[in-house]
Order: structure tokens, then sequence, then C-alpha cells
């Protein structure tokens, strides 16, 4: 082979490296590096945010004990953090839940991921949950609230209303599962385009728009992308250094290469 031919082919295979860098940086910003396991240590939230920093993730997600670390590990990078409030049953009082969120913003906390009151929503008490969301998104102020529905515990007609409730209240986002519920099959492709939909289907105005996030049991690359194609703007996972890895292995179209 000629210098020229080797020349030729070390530039093909360094342009094909950097357009699946750029595609997996893409992808990484739209993950909430997630770890809310009970026994969760110092050392490993500190991991958790030096991967975050490495793979640049848009945002950790922790449990409200690991935020002050956590900011102070970010404290120098463009990652966001994020805890969760009412997790994982939701079933605590609304006061309660604000007490929470106020004290995890007072810590630093850029975004709440809140779990509604799931009983309430099956009793019709929209009012209740209604309200409820208001309070958490006036408390979180100009931070992004993520509203947890669960959707493995909802009928369809239950999704909807909950989205509707949720853009009534000027959340943030509708987020699918906490992972936690029991017998939940986790995030489908078919909640979030449900979602989308009644989304849609809002007269909002045009300066405001419900997004979705997709969380729970995503644990590789292909069902990550379904679900961001689905129409989810974010996926909570904590197997994002797994999947961000997995890309590196795909062949990716020029659709999403010019994301």
């Amino acid at each position: 082979m000629s210098l020229i031919q080797q020349s030729s082919q070390t530039q093909k295979s360094l342009g094909k490296n950097n357009a699946k860098k750029k595609y997996a940086n893409w992808l990484a910003t739209h993950i909430d590096h997630t770890l809310l396991y009970p026994a969760a240590s110092a050392g490993d939230i500190v991991r958790l945010c030096a991967e975050a920093v490495e793979y640049k993730f848009f945002a950790v997600c922790v449990n409200p004990y690991h935020v002050k670390r956590a900011v102070k590990e970010l404290a120098s990078a463009e990652v966001r953090v994020a805890t969760v409030v009412g997790f994982p049953l939701g079933a605590d009082l609304t006061d309660i839940k604000i007490a929470q969120a106020q004290r995890a913003l007072f810590e630093g906390a850029e975004e709440l991921d809140m779990v509604i009151n799931i009983g309430a929503l099956k009793d019709g008490a929209k009012d209740y949950v209604l309200t409820e969301i208001q309070s958490l998104v006036r408390a979180a102020g100009d931070r992004l609230v993520k509203v947890i529905i669960e959707c493995g515990l909802l009928t369809n007609e239950e999704k909807i209303l909950a989205a509707q409730l949720c853009a009534k209240a000027r959340a943030g986002m509708v987020k699918t599962c906490t992972g936690f519920a029991k017998n939940d099959s986790g995030a489908k492709v078919e909640d979030v385009v449900l979602l989308k939909q009644a989304i849609e289907d809002l007269k909002n105005d045009s300066n405001y728009s419900l997004q979705i996030k997709a969380s729970g049991g995503i644990k590789d690359y292909s069902h990550a992308i379904s679900l961001i194609e689905a129409g989810a703007a974010r996926i909570g996972t904590s197997s994002s250094v797994d999947i961000i890895q997995e890309t590196y292995t795909q062949k990716t179209s020029k659709k999403r290469d010019n994301k």
C-alpha cells in the first residue's frame, strides 16, 4: 500500500471516529446519569460525578442526602445536579415535598424530579394533584421540575390526565417512571408516544412546551435511542456509561449524525 493510500485510510478512520464521538456527545446531552440506590456511598457519588464530567452527561440525579456532595464535585463543571422529591412513592404530604424541595435547592440542586401522589390521581383528585405540582413549580422558581407519574401504575387515560395536569401547572417535564414500582416494566416507547400526543393535543401558548423524560430500566443503547426517537427529551439511567460506550459500535444514520 502506498503512503497516499495509507494516509487516505487514516483520514477516513479519523473521520468515522470523530463522527462517532460527535454522536456520543450528542446522546450524552440527553442523559441524566443517575444513582438512586439506597446504599450508595460518598465514593459512589464522587465516581458518578467524575463519569458525568468525562462523558459530558447533561446532569447527575442523586438522592437528597448526596446533593451537597454532588454540587461540590461538579462546582467547576457544566453538569447539572438533580435530585428527587417524594421519592419513590409520592405519598408524602405536599408541605413535606415543598420542604424537601426547598432544602435541596438551598444546597445547590438545579433540577427536581418529583413523584406525584399516585393514589390521589387514581382517586380522581385532580385539584389536589394539580395544586401539589404547582406548589413545587413555585418553590423551584426558575429551576426545572420533572414530574414522575409512574406510568406502570396508570391506565392510558390516567397518563393523559397526568400530562395535562403537568402542563397546566407549568412543569418542565413529565417523567415516565421511578424505576422502583413493584412489577413495573420500566420506560416504554408506547408511553412516550402517548404522552407526546397528549402534549401535542394541548393548546398551550407558544412560550411554553412540556417535555418528556423517560426513565426506568433503560440498560442499553437500543432502548435509549428508541425512547429519544419517540419523543423523549431526556433519559434517566444508571447505565449511562455502558450506553455511551455502545454508541461506538453502532452505525449511526445521517439524520442522527447531524443532530
